[in-house]
């Protein structure tokens, strides 16, 4: 099977989730604003598919918007299908960019290449309360496959034994394979369980894939593995509390970082654990901060790490569209080196006119792996600045397709000069698709 073959065959795996969401009778999927979406959820409030929706208020964060147990504002937009069968209640939803990625100066290089996932989720009652089973999957492997995605200054994971450097790595096929059971023991308190052989500890900020502020930048942050690598982590049991409006959790988990083998499942100990408090003070708004210790997650690298994380998430609706902006702090302490690394990252993506859309990631990131040859290993400060914008060229009821193009500036010290030249620039040019921006609502018998 040829390369050409492979991805397109990867990129119709991708598809089938989302396709799924529109169901066999064209008819069915009605879309609704927000309002509509809060008066459907009232109206269907006493079946069974929308208990993990009453045992908070209106105004707490869906557990089907964020990642693992993460929270996002309640009022972030939906991209996703959902429909209703026998009792359960069915959501697709997912992302795919097909892009053109040229990384500048000496240790840059240009590839076509895609980011992509898709997520089933099926929730139905148990007990008292309701169960939700996820399942996350990625063909980033066959469609950007090893040494993974062309992105100046990146580090983390290794590639035929060696350490990534200048690339992010493809995600697995696997992301998540896990289960979120929520039961409501008073009218202000609940108690969630959360894990499975592929999931997320309480550990961090909603991973990029998923965050909204994010939705429109193909490429991963800087500062991915000081905030919000141990999105899929192969084995993790999450319990916590909701209080009102705060969460308390506590997670053990495998703290290693996944193989070079993208499409398999390296159950390990859980030896790591982190706990994370988030707050939702209001519909627009949440915060949180967590810490963990993580046991050996580098594969080439001896010794483990502290993690510290704090994060602010807002979205503000605005006339056709949403502004959604995110503010992350991620600190790593390698207690075999005792080095101190910390990252800064403010996103934000505008969505106006409900087609058009304007991004920027701004990044501070203390980076020691970018010369693992080298005997010693100092860090530098690096900063990248990315700017761009996405138009909509198809925005259906179930889809759509957006072109969109970014470009990146970098900040560094005069050392790194002759490895990276004094002032490379990268840039993108790429489409995307994904789900209708409004949910899909079909409640059927």
């Amino acid at each position: 099977m040829n390369n050409t073959l492979r991805v397109v065959l990867s990129l119709m795996v991708l598809a089938a989730p989302l396709t799924l969401a529109q169901g066999n009778d064209p008819n069915e999927l009605q879309f609704s604003d927000e309002t509509s979406r809060q008066q459907e959820t009232s109206i269907s409030g006493n079946m069974t598919g929308m208990k993990m929706e009453e045992h908070v208020s209106s105004a707490m964060p869906s557990p089907h918007a964020g990642s693992g147990t993460a929270w996002q504002p309640a009022s972030v937009p939906a991209y996703e299908g959902m429909w209703m069968r026998g009792g359960w209640e069915f959501m697709a939803h997912g992302t795919i960019f097909v892009d053109y990625n040229q990384q500048g100066g000496p240790r840059g290089e240009g590839k076509a290449e895609s980011v992509n996932w898709g997520m089933l989720m099926e929730q139905h009652s148990l007990g008292k309360g309701t169960i939700l089973f996820r399942q996350m999957f990625s063909a980033e492997s066959l469609t950007s496959p090893h040494p993974g995605f062309p992105e100046l200054f990146q580090t983390g994971e290794t590639y035929h034994g060696e350490p990534l450097v200048d690339h992010q790595h493809p995600h697995n096929v696997f992301a998540e394979l896990a289960a979120l059971y929520i039961a409501p023991l008073t009218e202000k308190i609940s108690w969630e369980l959360y894990g499975g052989p592929s999931a997320e500890p309480a550990l961090g900020p909603v991973t990029y894939l998923h965050r909204a502020s994010a939705s429109e930048l193909p490429l991963a942050p800087l500062g991915h593995h000081l905030q919000d690598s141990t999105h899929t982590s192969f084995g993790v049991v999450t319990t916590g509390l909701v209080i009102d409006r705060v969460r308390l959790e506590a997670s053990a988990f495998n703290g290693r970082e996944p193989n070079e083998e993208r499409w398999s499942i390296q159950l390990g100990p859980l030896d790591s654990w982190s706990g994370r408090v988030s707050i939702a003070p209001a519909r627009n708004w949440v915060a949180q901060y967590s810490i963990g210790r993580l046991e050996h997650p580098e594969a080439l690298e001896p010794g483990s790490q502290w993690r510290e994380t704090a994060s602010v998430e807002y979205n503000r609706p605005v006339s056709l569209g949403n502004w959604r902006t995110t503010l992350v702090w991620g600190r790593v302490q390698k207690l075999a080196t005792d080095a101190h690394l910390n990252s800064y990252l403010l996103e934000s993506t505008l969505n106006f006119q409900e087609k058009n859309y304007l991004f920027s990631r701004l990044e501070l990131v203390d980076k020691d792996e970018l010369f693992p040859e080298a005997p010693v290993h100092p860090w530098y400060r690096i900063g990248a600045y990315t700017f761009g914008g996405v138009r909509d060229l198809a925005h259906e009821r179930a889809w759509q397709f957006g072109l969109g193009a970014d470009v990146t500036v970098y900040s560094k010290p005069a050392a790194l000069d002759a490895a990276y030249g004094w002032y490379p620039v990268s840039f993108q040019i790429f489409l995307r698709m994904r789900p209708g921006r409004r949910l899909d609502v079909a409640l059927t018998k």
